[in-house]
C-alpha cells in the first residue's frame, strides 16, 4: 500500500513538472515568436518609429473668399504662399539652426530671432512663423539643407492677391496680421496668432463671411521635425464670395482720370443708391500689407503730404463749394424767399455792412433768376437767398438733403462733415453768429463741410424725384458653391424736403449748366448724353477782406477746390457722380471733365450691354 502511494505521488509531480515545462517553453516559444515579428518582420518600421516620432495635429488655413464687381470680374482672389516657420522643440540648438537658415535664405537671423522671443508663449511643439511668402528661390535653398536645419518648416498658405495694384484699394482695404488686442475680443475666438485678418474697407467689414473654416490634419513626424507621413485630414471650408456692386471698369476710368492728383470720385446708381465707383488718389498697393509691412514703409505711407491711406471719398471733408448752391435754391423756394420769377442784378459785387462779398465773375452777371443763376453759377443770387433764409433754416434743409451725418456706407471711419448753426458756433467757439457768415455758407463756403459721398447721395435723390438712398458696397454673398448666402436690397433713408415743383425747377437749373450757352459746364457735353451738373470752387484759406487777389496767385497748395456734381441722362438718371480735385482751382476745368469721362464710360458701356442682350 506504501508503494503504491509514493509511486502516485511521484507521478503527479511528474506531470506537474512537464506541464510547468511546457508553459514555460510555450511562454518562451511565443516570445521568441514575437520577437521574430517585431525585429524581423517589423524591424524596419519600428527604428522608424523609435527616431523620436510623435504625432501632432498641424492647422489648415482655408482659402479666403474671392471678390468679384457687379459684372462677375474677379478683382481680389488667392495665391500660394511659401510661409518659413520653426518648431523649437526639435530644432535645438536654436541659435545654431537660426543662423545656418540666415545662411541659406538671406533672411536676417536677428529678425528670426526677434520672432521665436515674441512667441516665446506658444508650446515648443508649435511652429512659429519666421517670415510668409518667402518666394522659390528661398524654398529651394531650405530643401536643399533641409537636414542642417532641424525643425524648420515651410508651408503652402493661401495668400490674398489684388489683381489690379492700387485699384479701389481704399474700397477693398487689405488685410493684416491680427493683434493681441483683437485676439480678446469674442468676435476672434476661433482665431489664433499669427492670423490674418481684415484691416481695412470691405476685407474688414465683411471678414466674418470671407473668413472660411479653419481645417486640419493629424500627422506623424521624425526627431527633426519632419513629416513622415499624414494620418488624418480634415478639410477646411472656404470662405465666401463676395459681389460688390462697384463696376470694374468705371473704378479704373475714375483712378485714370485722377492720376497725378489729390482727389475722389463717388459714382452711385440714383435709383438704387449702389456704388458704382468710388475712387481715392493717391492710391496704394494692397498686396504690400499681405507679408507684413516694414515700419519705415508704413511712415513713409502715414507722412506722405497728400496722404495715400486716406480714403478721401468718404473721409476727405471739404467746404462744398458752388455745389451747395442746390440746398440753398431748394432752401429759397421753399421758404417763399424766392420763385422762378426772382431776379437779381449782379453787379459782381455784393456788399453787406462794411465788407464788399464778390461774385466769381468780376464783371457780374447781371440781372438774373433763378435758373440763370444755379447755370453761370452767380454768387451774388445766392448770397441775397441765403441771407433772407438765414443760416438756421440753411442748416435744416442742408441737414434734411443728407449733409452734416454719415451717408450710411457699410465701411468704417466714414465722416460726417459739418453743417454750422448758430449755436453750434456759440458752443464751438463761444461767440455769436454773425450775419456776414450766413453769405459765405449760402455760397457752400465757411464752416461748411462734406463728403465726395455724401454730395453724390444728394445728386442722386435730386436725380431720381428726391428719394435718398443708402450707398450700398455689397450686391450679395454667395457660397463658393454658388449657394446664396446674402443678397443686398436698396434702402431708402429719407426724402428730400422739397415739392414736385421745387425739385423741378432746380433740375432745369442744373440742366442748364451742361446744355444751356452760359452754363459753367458746358465744355463738358456729350453728344447724345444730356447730363445735368453742378460747378464748384471751394477755398482752401479766406480771401482777405475787401481784397482783389486772383487764385493764380497763390502757391499751389492754396489754391481752391475744384468740384462737380452731376448725374445723367437728365431725363432717365442711371448714375449720379461727384469729382473732388483738390487745389485744381475750377470745377468747370479740373472736375467736370472727370465726371464727363465717367458718365460717357458707363453709359455707353450700358448701351452695348443692352445691345448686346437684345
Amino acid at each position: 500500500m506504501s508503494d503504491y502511494l509514493n509511486t502516485t505521488t511521484t507521478d503527479w509531480y511528474k506531470q506537474r513538472v512537464i506541464g510547468v515545462l511546457v508553459c514555460v517553453l510555450t511562454a518562451f516559444a511565443v516570445l521568441t515568436i514575437r520577437l521574430f515579428y517585431l525585429q524581423i518582420i517589423e524591424g524596419e518600421e519600428l527604428r522608424r518609429l523609435s527616431e523620436s516620432n510623435s504625432i501632432r495635429l498641424q492647422d489648415i488655413d482655408p482659402p479666403r473668399g474671392l471678390i468679384f464687381d457687379r459684372t462677375n470680374t474677379l478683382i481680389v482672389d488667392n495665391r500660394p504662399s511659401f510661409d518659413l516657420g520653426i518648431i523649437v522643440k526639435d530644432a535645438k540648438p536654436v541659435e545654431e539652426t537660426i543662423e545656418k537658415l540666415s545662411q541659406y535664405t538671406g533672411i536676417p537671423a536677428a529678425a528670426m530671432m526677434d520672432k521665436i522671443k515674441t512667441s516665446n508663449k506658444l508650446p515648443a511643439f508649435k511652429p512659429i512663423l519666421l517670415k510668409s511668402d518667402i518666394g522659390r528661390n528661398a524654398l529651394a535653398a531650405i530643401e536643399t539643407h533641409k537636414f542642417d536645419l532641424p525643425g524648420v518648416v515651410v508651408n503652402i498658405q493661401p495668400l490674398r492677391h489684388y489683381i489690379f495694384k492700387q485699384s479701389a484699394s481704399h474700397l477693398l482695404g487689405y488685410l493684416g496680421e491680427i493683434n493681441p488686442t483683437e485676439l480678446a475680443r469674442e468676435a476672434f475666438v476661433d482665431y489664433k496668432a499669427g492670423d490674418l485678418i481684415g484691416k481695412f474697407g470691405v476685407e474688414k467689414t465683411y471678414e466674418p463671411f470671407l473668413r472660411g473654416r479653419r481645417g486640419g490634419r493629424q500627422v506623424e513626424v521624425n526627431a527633426t521635425g519632419q513629416v513622415v507621413r499624414v494620418l488624418k485630414t480634415v478639410e477646411g471650408h472656404p470662405g465666401k464670395n463676395l459681389y460688390l456692386t462697384i463696376d470694374h471698369r468705371i473704378q479704373q476710368k475714375a483712378e485714370e482720370l485722377l492720376e497725378g492728383q489729390a482727389g475722389a470720385v463717388a459714382a452711385i446708381d440714383p435709383n438704387s443708391g449702389a456704388v458704382l465707383a468710388l475712387a481715392s488718389s493717391p492710391s496704394f498697393d494692397q498686396n504690400i500689407f499681405v507679408g507684413g509691412l516694414a515700419r519705415d514703409d508704413w511712415n513713409m505711407l502715414l507722412t506722405n503730404p497728400y496722404h495715400p491711406m486716406e480714403n478721401k471719398s468718404i473721409q476727405g471733408e471739404y467746404p462744398p463749394g458752388s455745389t451747395y448752391k442746390i440746398v440753398t435754391a431748394i432752401a429759397g423756394l421753399e421758404e417763399g424767399v424766392l420763385d422762378e420769377t426772382t431776379t437779381v442784378h449782379c453787379p459782381g459785387q455784393y456788399r453787406f455792412g462794411d465788407r464788399i462779398f464778390r461774385c466769381w465773375k468780376k464783371g457780374g452777371h447781371g440781372k438774373v433768376d433763378l435758373i440763370q443763376a444755379i447755370e453761370q453759377s452767380c454768387d451774388v443770387y445766392f448770397y441775397q437767398a441765403g441771407q433772407n433764409v438765414g443760416v438756421d433754416r440753411l442748416a435744416w434743409y442742408a441737414k434734411a438733403c443728407g449733409l452734416g451725418s454719415p451717408a450710411g456706407i457699410n465701411l468704417s471711419h466714414e465722416a460726417k462733415g459739418l453743417i454750422p448753426t448758430a449755436a453750434w458756433k456759440k458752443r464751438r467757439f463761444g461767440i455769436d453768429w454773425q450775419r456776414g457768415e450766413t453769405l459765405s455758407i449760402a455760397i457752400g463756403q465757411g464752416y461748411n463741410l462734406t463728403t465726395p459721398l455724401q454730395m453724390a447721395v444728394l445728386t442722386g435723390a435730386v436725380a431720381n424725384g428726391g428719394r435718398r438712398y443708402k450707398p450700398i458696397i455689397m450686391n450679395k454673398i454667395q457660397t463658393a458653391d454658388g449657394e446664396m448666402v446674402v443678397e443686398n436690397k436698396s434702402e431708402m433713408i429719407g426724402q428730400l424736403p422739397v415739392s414736385a415743383k421745387t425739385l423741378d425747377l432746380v433740375r432745369i437749373g442744373l440742366r442748364q449748366v451742361v446744355a444751356g450757352e452760359k452754363g459753367t459746364a458746358r465744355g463738358s457735353r456729350v453728344e447724345g448724353i444730356d447730363i445735368s451738373g453742378k460747378t464748384g470752387t471751394s477755398q482752401v484759406v479766406g480771401r482777405k477782406k475787401n481784397s482783389d487777389e486772383e487764385e493764380e496767385e497763390r502757391a499751389d497748395h492754396l489754391k481752391a477746390h475744384a468740384w462737380f456734381v452731376a448725374y445723367a441722362p437728365s431725363n432717365n438718371p442711371q448714375i449720379a457722380v461727384a469729382v473732388i480735385v483738390e487745389h485744381g482751382e475750377h470745377g468747370s476745368s479740373a472736375a467736370a471733365p472727370i465726371a464727363r469721362e465717367v458718365i460717357k464710360t458707363y453709359l455707353l458701356d450700358q448701351k452695348s450691354i443692352k445691345e448686346q442682350v437684345g
